[in-house]
């Protein structure tokens, strides 16, 4: 820099740290300059602690990196959330989780607001320790603190919590706080996860997915309650008498009357039979369309053939 005759300045020596942090082979080049910048009159700035301690964690250097933040703290330098995130993300990878988790406790103390980035880290930490219910209590904290878990979160949660057996609790969580969108997203999450139901988890996949159907249907929003629906029957999950009755109701409402005379033959086909508010429901939702009386009569004749052939 001096050669071409322009002076360095803290900014310049940053981007040259920066440059020197990405590779291992370098990372003690970067630190000399470091060392070397106080000598030459510059003054190290949150950002060359901040990029020194993400070079320091990629190596699994975490303890040195903690060090450095005190060395920054002490200097009169403020740590950003990116910094602490680093730092929780490089303990966490070396399954330090208690040091994670007073990093946690630490930032909030100085006023400084975990991300959603923040909190997956530490989630992913924790489920590969083997403590997800710790990890679960994060994920209510940072619905609580209204951040929106993202599909990192989601993978995050899904993978340590499958192997468990305990990955339903997310989704019952949403439900019982009436966040059906929420649910539905992490259901659409687990299947392109590629988990499935096996013997032991079949039921648990049953009455999760008719919840979040009845549940979607409860908000207003039958569209996505139909999508979840078919995804259920592509995958041969059983669909509940009390789900087909909901949507067949939701869809009468809204006049859909070809919705409602599919729902009825496949719950027909699965051996349900509809109760006689339901079949009225049905009944009436065809008949106030002129145009499909015929079709409103063909159900009906279905519908009697079918409970008469049942009852024998």
């Amino acid at each position: 820099m001096r050669g071409v005759g322009i002076p360095p300045c803290v900014a310049s020596l940053n981007i040259l740290i920066k440059a020197l942090c990405k590779n291992s082979g370098t990372m003690d080049s970067a630190f000399r300059i470091f060392h070397e910048m106080p000598k030459r009159g510059f003054t190290p700035d949150s950002y060359t602690y901040g990029t020194l301690i993400n070079g320091l964690c990629k190596l699994g250097k975490a303890t040195e990196a903690k060090e450095l933040l005190m060395e920054m703290e002490a200097n009169g330098c403020s740590p950003t959330v990116v910094t602490y995130t680093c730092l929780i993300h490089g303990f966490c990878q070396s399954n330090n989780l208690d040091e994670a988790m007073t990093l946690l406790e630490d930032m909030r103390s100085q006023g400084i607001e975990p991300n959603v980035f923040t909190y997956s880290s530490l989630m992913d930490g924790l489920c590969k320790g083997g403590r997800s219910s710790e990890a679960m209590e994060l994920l209510q904290i940072m619905i609580h603190e209204h951040k929106v878990p993202n599909m990192i979160t989601y993978s995050t949660l899904i993978h340590g919590l499958c192997g468990e057996g305990l990955y339903w609790k997310i989704i019952n969580g949403f439900c019982e706080n009436n966040k059906f969108h929420e649910a539905a997203n992490y259901l659409d999450e687990m299947i392109l996860s590629g988990i499935s139901p096996n013997r032991l988890t079949w039921s648990l996949h049953v009455k999760i997915h008719n919840a979040v159907v009845r549940g979607l249907c409860a908000v207003n929003d039958p569209k996505r309650a139909f999508q979840l629906y078919l995804s259920m029957r592509t995958r041969a999950i059983s669909v509940e008498a009390k789900s087909f009755e909901t949507l067949v109701n939701h869809f009468c409402k809204k006049g859909d009357v070809h919705k409602v005379a599919r729902i009825v033959e496949e719950m027909l086909t699965d051996g349900c039979i509809p109760d006689e508010q339901t079949l009225a429901v049905v009944v009436g939702g065809f008949w106030d369309r002129r145009k499909v009386r015929e079709a409103a009569d063909s159900v009906q004749a279905d519908l009697m053939c079918k409970h008469m052939n049942f009852e024998t």
